[in-house]
């Protein structure tokens, strides 16, 4: 877990400061006892999640800051020349410790959080950040990385990108600003630390504060079984009786698309749509503050708007760049997302939908359309989806694709009884990495899917750190009755997040900061979503999606009606998608304080490509953490932007064959291992031989360009 400035190079051999050069009486001291601090006998230096306990975070974050205060103060009071190895690399190397107790504590706070861990994120935050504009605002270490620069001598390509990033980062971050500018840089960034977290805990509280209870079967009893199970089992797991409908995806769209019932599904989407706006959990104060802050922070860098500043480190480079991109989708497929919406409006009606088409009709009526025009539902494709045959299938393309190896090991400590781990090798026998995997909803988990790590890769001379990647999902949970059988929309999620875990497990380099997905974030989602292309392949699917009762093989039929059912809806889609990345702009391209109305101002910013009716009282934004809490602030874009460089890239494996080896072999090469040592165009235009094109993704859809 990157927080701010910190350039934390990962070293879970053995705990304690990088540099030995530093004198004993300055280092602080580190008890044993405490497993973070101590060294871990774990198999591949794993974290000890079984021996972790709450009480010993907060010390070893106080040890740790100290440690990396330490490490710091022995870099600036060098008496030797500024040189590439003792300041540029002494940074990267330093806050190994710290970053080895951030990577499990905030990581964990997502995926296993409580009111106590909460509560430690609110008081070990602000020290974090203020070790950050600590290290980025210290004159006298930026002298020397600016000598650094200034006079670089003789670097390979990777030293060089190393330099120049974290030059970069220095003076993006404040050291050139003026002391006054400073001391407001610093105060803003602590603000908007304390925001961020603050945001992210009311959007986890506002999602498991609400529950639809049902008591009479007549409700429920037109719902499949699968749904009916599933409610059943989450009503015991409260103590209640009956069946039990919450925010969380795997409860929330099943009830939405199978339930004929419109007063309930209204009063479910209403929550679900007013999540964290305005009540005890209300996130509109603090998006006002989360924004302007980011405004105040742009314009110390004489940026007008924080998007400018943010995008100046992005593929796409700057706002105008971005703003032209979504308007291009946007135009190109506005028309066909109107058709689909009042296609669906049209059998709604048909089907006996008195009035206009509500957004909490669309979910059952888009499904029972699509399973009469394709004869393809949900119901009919999960059986063929079992989460361990979806797992098998997983792990065959990586072996197919890249020769890795994926096997249990018990022996390695989870941090939950549903994770589980893996060691990682290639063909070659050679360690690659540790993966878990996370697969079902629980009150400590944050909602969506995601890919993080424990521990990133580096090299140093002969010995090398390989990554510990976790991924975290929310998918159905098996019942009583049978397994956890995925929709084919889980399926894509588990091969998008895997995406990011091969790009993580196959990183190749000297630098943690360099390697895996530490990319730009339009160019992040690339590994993750060519992989979703795989789901579709007749010819992949064939050789594991197997019904879990009978054996049968995926019917050909049902494949054909999945590829067919593809570009069902491909222009709503992507118009929804395009509208998140208007809002996420607009929010950033304000150019003055933000004091209005957050639901207002969403409404205006998404009115472009409004297809479904407006409902007042509801608003996204509150509980939007990709920007106002996950890092994506002016880059959601960067999912279409991804998907233009993952349609164009596949259709080079799909012209030399979807397993084809020497395409897959270039893509690690090119894209997979190189993470972000070299500008992410000059990667791609290797691997694909010239530039992404809109067209591609177009065509995908069905759209002639």
């Amino acid at each position: 877990m990157k927080k701010a400035f910190l350039i934390m190079a990962v070293s879970a051999l053995a705990a304690g400061c990088a540099d030995n050069s530093i004198p004993r009486a300055q280092l602080p001291d580190l008890d044993p006892a405490n497993p973070l601090l101590a060294a871990w006998e774990t198999p591949y230096a794993t974290p000890p999640f079984d021996a972790i306990r709450l009480e010993h975070y907060e010390p070893a974050f106080d040890a740790a800051i100290a440690c990396s205060r330490a490490e710091i103060e022995a870099i600036v009071s060098n008496p030797r020349k500024a040189t590439f190895t003792n300041t540029i690399v002494a940074l990267e190397r330093q806050g190994a410790l710290l970053d080895r107790i951030s990577g499990i504590f905030f990581n964990l706070l997502e995926a296993d959080t409580s009111d106590e861990m909460q509560q430690i994120a609110l008081r070990v935050q602000p020290k974090l950040t203020e070790l950050s504009n600590d290290i980025s605002l210290n004159a006298a270490l930026f002298a020397r990385v600016k000598a650094v620069h200034d006079n670089p001598g003789r670097l390979d390509k990777e030293d060089r990108m190393l330099l120049e990033k974290t030059y970069k980062r220095f003076a993006r971050q404040g050291a050139e600003l003026p002391d006054d500018r400073k001391e407001l840089y610093r105060r803003y960034t602590s603000e908007l630390s304390e925001l961020t977290l603050q945001f992210g805990q009311n959007a986890l509280a506002a999602t498991n504060a609400f529950t639809l209870r049902i008591t009479d079967p007549a409700k429920v009893s037109e719902l499949p079984d699968f749904v009916r199970e599933a409610m059943a089992a989450e009503a015991r797991s409260r103590g209640e009786k009956g069946w039990t409908v919450t925010l969380q995806r795997p409860s929330y769209l099943p009830f939405m698309t199978y339930s004929t019932d419109r007063a309930l599904k209204e009063k479910l989407w209403r929550a679900n749509s007013s999540c964290a706006l305005g009540g005890e959990f209300d996130n509109t104060e603090i998006i006002r503050r989360i924004v302007n802050t980011r405004l105040q922070i742009a314009r110390l860098f004489g940026y007008r708007s924080y998007a400018d500043y943010v995008l100046e480190e992005r593929m796409a480079a700057n706002a105008p760049t971005v703003e032209a991109f979504l308007h291009e989708l946007l135009a190109a497929t506005k028309l066909y997302a109107d058709a689909d919406c009042h296609r669906i409006g049209s059998y709604a009606a048909s089907q006996g939908l008195k009035g206009e088409l509500m957004p909490w009709d669309w979910a059952y009526y888009s499904e029972k359309y699509k399973n009469e025009k394709y004869a393809l539902s949900d119901e009919l494709v999960k059986p063929y989806f079992e989460l361990e045959r979806v797992k098998k299938g997983v792990f065959l393309l990586a072996n197919r694709l890249y020769g890795l190896n994926f096997t249990p090991n018990g022996s390695i400590p989870v941090y939950h009884p549903d994770v589980t781990a893996y060691e990682v090798t290639d063909e070659n026998g050679r360690f690659m990495a540790v993966l878990y995997l996370d697969f079902f909803p629980r009150a400590s988990k944050r909602s969506g899917a995601w890919m993080t790590e424990f521990r990133g890769t580096k090299r140093e001379g002969r010995t090398e750190t390989r990554p510990q990647v976790s991924l975290v999902m929310n998918f159905t949970k098996p019942t009583a009755t049978r397994p956890s059988l995925l929709t084919f929309d889980e399926v894509e999620t588990f091969l998008h997040e895997f995406g990011h875990a091969l790009h993580g497990m196959l990183g190749e380099g000297k630098y943690e900061s360099l390697t895996g997905t530490n990319v730009y974030r339009d160019f992040v989602e690339l590994p993750s979503q060519i992989m979703e292309n795989w789901a579709t392949e007749k010819e992949f699917l064939d050789l594991w999606a197997e019904h879990y009762q009978t054996g049968e093989k995926i019917p050909a039929e049902i494949v054909d009606r999945i590829v067919a059912a593809q570009n069902y809806l491909a222009a709503y889609q992507n118009v929804r998608q395009v509208s998140f990345g208007l809002t996420d702009m607009a929010w950033h391209t304000i150019s003055e304080p933000f004091e209005g109305d957050v639901e207002a101002f969403e409404v205006a910013s998404m009115a472009p490509a409004q297809v479904l009716p407006v409902v007042p009282g509801t608003a996204m934004a509150p509980s939007f953490g990709h920007i106002f809490s996950g890092g994506y602030a002016a880059g959601y874009y960067g999912y279409k932007w991804a998907e233009v460089l993952d349609a164009d890239a596949f259709s080079l494996f799909k012209e030399k064959g979807i397993f084809n080896r020497e395409v897959a072999s270039s893509f690690r090469e090119n894209i997979l291992s190189k993470g972000g040592t070299e500008p992410p165009m000059d990667l791609y235009v290797r691997f694909r031989g010239h530039e992404p094109e809109t067209a591609a993704l177009l065509r995908r859809m069905g759209i002639e360009p």
